[in-house]
């Protein structure tokens, strides 16, 4: 039987061990909080992110990560991205040769401007293939709730690929392989931002042609970056790209848009981080993403409105008025 630890009780770490557990794996959930733990492991439940939602009863929940990690396959990585680097510091040592690290995370590093999968293999001091990510449509309530949903697994060696897609695959969520994990990592990445964006405009009470113009233009701009650093740019077309951007941008289940919602509604940016429970990765890797662009040499009107918005304080009127007043260049479209 395929062993997994999964690292982060959130809604998406936990979505994520029960989509392993319904595969046939047998999974242990880390988590910070003793009292989470105790409550996932005795009542099948995690009462603070996925509350009323019935987990698997072969979900093990511990603290320890040493207990976590004991003859895992697959470690699981699902917390906030930019705690990642020190979280991984102390678990590195503990991780087996044979165990393959997989990131859920859709965020850049702040500072170092670099991937997750970059991290995971500096950090942990592992090659490229046995680092893999998920990536797509990820909403994590939905998939809790074992409506059907698509997402891409991908490594840079087509075989730990497979063998992740064999993993988690159940019939209702259904992952596709893929080697192109640059191009992966930067759709999961850059849709947050682009997921803020079209959050501010609906809360600014724009209509679906400012939504559209937003959404087709932030794929561009992801694209643009993806290119430069030599993704696939087929994967953008596809579950990783298009369908994780679409998801974002049009749910109310996404923190991002959410929060954006918000900005646009003219709550300050203390006002939103206090209104929001979970993560939104967005509001922190839009400077990293900004800055990974900007040493790419890639122009992200897009990111960089947000970011001065979100970090600069500018208006969200004001940040669209600029958006829109660029000059017009002869592009594709």
């Amino acid at each position: 039987m395929t062993r997994c630890a999964v690292f982060g009780t959130g809604s998406w770490g936990t979505a994520f061990a029960m989509v392993l557990a319904d595969a046939g794996c047998e999974v242990t959930l880390w988590g910070r909080r003793q009292e989470l733990a105790d409550a996932i492991g005795t009542t099948h439940v995690n009462p603070d992110y996925l509350p009323g939602v019935p987990l698997p009863e072969s979900i093990r929940a511990t603290v320890d990560p040493a207990v976590a990690l004991a003859g895992a396959d697959f470690a699981v990585l699902a917390v906030p991205s930019q705690t990642l680097r020190e979280n991984l510091a102390a678990w590195a040592p503990l991780i087996e040769p044979q165990t393959v690290l997989v990131s859920l995370m859709k965020g850049i590093e702040l500072g170092t401007a670099k991937r997750m999968s970059e991290v995971i293999a500096e950090v942990a001091k592992v090659g490229a293939e046995r680092v893999a990510v998920v990536s797509g449509p990820n909403l994590a309530r939905e998939i809790a709730n074992r409506q059907p949903a698509a997402s891409v697994v991908a490594c840079t060696d087509e075989a730990v690929a497979k063998r992740l897609q064999a993993a988690c695959h159940t019939p209702y969520f259904r992952p596709y392989t893929n080697t192109d994990v640059i191009g992966c990592e930067l759709g999961g990445a850059v849709k947050n931002v682009i997921g803020l964006a079209v959050g501010m405009a609906d809360g600014m009470g724009l209509g679906d042609n400012t939504k559209a113009t937003l959404i087709t233009r932030g794929l561009a701009e992801t694209t643009r970056l993806g290119l430069a650093l030599g993704a696939d740019p087929y994967t953008f077309a596809g579950l990783a790209g298009m369908g994780d951007l679409v998801a974002t941008c049009s749910s109310p289940l996404s923190r991002n848009h959410t929060f954006g919602t918000n900005l646009g509604r003219g709550m300050s940016l203390a006002e939103t981080i206090a209104a929001t429970r979970q993560t939104a990765e967005g509001v922190k890797s839009c400077e990293s993403v900004l800055d990974l662009a900007r040493r790419s040499g890639v122009d992200m009107p897009i990111v960089e409105a947000v970011v001065d918005v979100v970090h600069n304080g500018r208006p969200t009127q004001e940040a669209l008025q600029v958006l829109m007043s660029r000059s017009a260049k002869a592009e594709r479209h």
